[in-house]
């Protein structure tokens, strides 16, 4: 419909400029408009052509870190055009952590151009640039393939078409496989503001998570009731059992929310959401167990480095990771992952065990990333 009152807005302000005689624009486009008038001296047009169609057989799109997605999006016309015209398309992207309710028209202006195309030419824009392109598998098909996933790569994109005066569009959604995951600080538990936030969830190879996601972890069965910033700057924790301390035993299981905090004063833990790695994680067998530093260095004599908190959750959820052994993480937690629960290994369900922050002269085995 917004595509059809825009060539109608174009069309009368074009009519009532003064010395202007009818519709007769330099460019057709073979949409065809005729100027009828309505008695009191103004003229009105009516549309009698063909029509641009824009759309998506999927709204939403799931995929894993590193890997390639084609966002899918075709147009036609109706009637069908006897022969093929010049259309111009443009792919926009709007940020997950920017996302909640629909989006509204205004918000479209904080769009991140992506790419634009015509005919054989194109142009791809800021970190797309180089990873994108249009598929073009048949007539119309204008599909974005994006290669090389990465973590921030998750959002809202809009497939725009642009056929003279005729403007159509229609979203789709890509989100990112992957594992959220609550983190503290060794000091404790509200340590971090937002920025922090920020910070110890990219230090740890993953990203503040969004509240689809944390959403989407409660409905996994993710149980936390330390409060932890998401990406749209508010604050919440998931409760699948509730009990005093979490809200009551009054409240419904679901996503215990503070709303929006100042990003900069207010201090809490963090949820952060990790993605699929390119390297495997595996702990090391070494005959004896090993202090911290020890446990650095026999990572890097492996040829590895130790790993990550995000990059354990990633190959726990995305690749099957399990090992009933405690090890070493590089910020100093003791961590392990068990996808088939079992006796002595902890709680009946599926998750990553923590032993927290022990002294780092403790002795344990390790886990590297290579």
């Amino acid at each position: 419909m917004l595509g059809l009152l825009r060539p109608l807005l174009a069309a009368c302000l074009y009519l009532l400029l003064p010395g202007v005689q009818g519709w007769s624009p330099g460019y057709s486009n073979g949409f065809h408009y005729q100027d009828i008038s309505n008695g009191n001296g103004k003229g009105e047009i009516y549309f009698n052509g063909v029509r641009l169609h824009v759309e998506s057989p999927q709204l939403s799109v799931s995929a894993t870190r590193g890997s390639s997605v084609t966002l899918p999006c075709h147009f036609h016309y109706e009637p069908e055009l006897s022969a093929p015209r010049r259309t111009r398309v443009k792919w926009s992207w709007l940020p997950a952590n920017t996302i909640g309710a629909p989006v509204p028209p205004e918000a479209f202006t904080r769009e991140t151009e992506v790419m634009v195309a015509m005919g054989n030419r194109h142009r791809s824009y800021g970190g797309f640039r180089g990873r994108v392109r249009l598929r073009r598998s048949a007539p119309g098909d204008m599909s974005l393939v994006i290669n090389e996933l990465q973590l921030n790569d998750t959002g809202r994109y809009r497939c725009e078409v642009i056929d003279g005066l005729e403007d159509e569009s229609v979203t789709v959604e890509l989100e990112l496989r992957g594992a959220v995951f609550p983190y503290y600080s060794q000091k404790g538990r509200y340590h971090f503001n937002f920025f922090g936030a920020q910070q110890v969830c990219q230090d740890q190879e993953a990203t503040l998570a969004t509240f689809e996601q944390l959403f989407s972890a409660w409905e996994d069965g993710l149980d936390w009731c330390n409060a932890g910033w998401l990406a749209d700057g508010t604050v919440q924790y998931p409760i699948t059992a509730p009990r005093d301390g979490c809200g009551g035993m009054d409240l419904a299981p679901g996503l215990r929310s503070y709303g929006q905090r100042h990003r900069l004063l207010y201090r809490y833990d963090a949820f952060c959401f990790s993605a699929s790695v390119k390297g495997t994680v595996y702990f090391l067998k070494h005959p004896i167990k090993l202090n911290f530093t020890e446990a650095v260095q026999a990572c890097a004599s492996d040829g590895s480095q130790i790993a990550k908190v995000g990059q354990m959750y990633a190959a726990w959820r995305l690749m099957g990771l399990d090992r009933c052994d405690a090890g070493w993480l590089s910020d100093g937690s003791v961590r392990y992952p068990i996808t088939k629960a079992r006796a002595n290994c902890g709680p009946p369900e599926p998750g990553v065990r923590s032993f927290g922050f022990p002294p780092l002269y403790r002795k344990f085995g390790v886990y590297c990333y290579r």
